[in-house]
C-alpha cells in the first residue's frame, strides 16, 4: 500500500498527515509538494486571474528550493505521525490538482489524502478548491481530511 499525501503547509495539510498516520500506522507514504512556476503564475495573471509577479529561472529555483523543504517536513511530520514516509516535490504541469492526480498514478497510489481548506466567494468559483478537483478527478479513493477548526 502507498498512500500519498498532498502537502503544502498548510494547517489542514497538517491535519490531514495526522489522522493518515492515525488510520495506516507504519504504512509507505509519499508526501508531494506541489509548486507552481512563476512562469505560469505570470501568464495566469495576464488572464486577470492573479496579480503579476516578475520572474526568472533564479526565482524558480529558489521556490523550487523551498517547496523541496517543504516536502521534508512534510515527511517528518508524517515519520513522526507513525508513517514511513519519503517527500516529493514537483513543479505543476497545468494545475496543482492535476499534477496530485498524475504522481498518484505514476505510484499507483492506494489513496490520495488531502486536507480541506474551504475557500469563499469569486476566488471559490474561479478557482475552485485542490481537494474538490482531486476528489472529482482521481481514478482511485481519496481522503479530504477537514482542518482543526472546521472538524467538530
Amino acid at each position: 500500500m502507498t498512500i500519498l499525501i498532498a502537502y503544502d503547509g498548510s494547517d489542514d495539510a497538517k491535519a490531514a498527515i495526522a489522522f493518515a498516520g492515525t488510520l495506516f500506522q507504519g504504512q509507505s507514504a509519499v508526501v508531494l509538494t506541489v509548486w507552481e512556476r512563476l512562469a505560469l503564475t505570470t501568464a495566469r495573471a495576464s488572464a486577470g486571474l492573479i496579480m503579476a509577479l516578475d520572474n526568472s529561472a533564479a526565482e524558480d529555483e529558489a521556490v523550487g528550493k523551498a517547496m523541496t523543504e517543504l516536502a521534508k517536513a512534510g515527511a517528518d511530520l508524517a515519520a513522526q505521525a507513525g508513517l514511513d514516509a519519503t517527500p516529493r516535490c514537483e513543479p505543476d504541469s497545468v494545475a496543482v490538482w492535476a499534477t496530485i492526480v498524475d504522481v498518484a498514478n505514476e505510484l499507483d497510489a492506494t489513496l490520495i489524502v488531502t486536507g480541506s481548506r474551504g475557500m469563499g466567494g469569486i476566488k471559490s468559483l474561479l478557482l475552485g478548491s485542490t481537494s474538490d478537483r482531486v476528489l472529482h478527478h482521481a481514478r482511485r479513493p481519496v481522503l479530504v481530511v477537514p482542518g482543526t477548526e472546521s472538524a467538530p
